[in-house]
């Protein structure tokens, strides 16, 4: 349920309360029992989704999981090859500069 901020007019009050999107605005404040509270714009109404791996583990198929392995595999390897013939071309031009001196 979301939550919503709310203040009074007429005594300065302010809280928090948790209400279904579906329930009336609140008009009658806790603290003075005046009909002077207003609902706050805010992010209230907002959806949040916490913790880690929410797609991964709780909505992905066996084949989709198995898929974003394999493409992951393979964008790994093209790495390592480039840094193996960067370091293989360093090491040539290092013993062709020695040589030429």
């Amino acid at each position: 349920m979301p939550t919503y901020d709310y203040e009074c007019d007429a005594c300065g009050h302010e809280f928090e309360l948790f209400q279904s999107i579906s329930d009336p605005v609140k008009r009658k404040c806790p603290e003075c029992k005046k009909l002077k509270l207003r609902r706050l714009f805010g992010t209230g109404a907002a959806v949040v989704f916490k913790g880690s791996g929410f797609y991964e583990t709780d909505y992905r198929s066996e084949s989709y999981k198995k898929g974003a392995q394999d493409a992951k595999k393979a964008q790994e390897k093209p790495k390592k090859e480039s840094s193996d013939s960067s370091s293989k071309s360093e090491t040539k031009s290092s013993s062709s500069k020695s040589k030429e001196a």
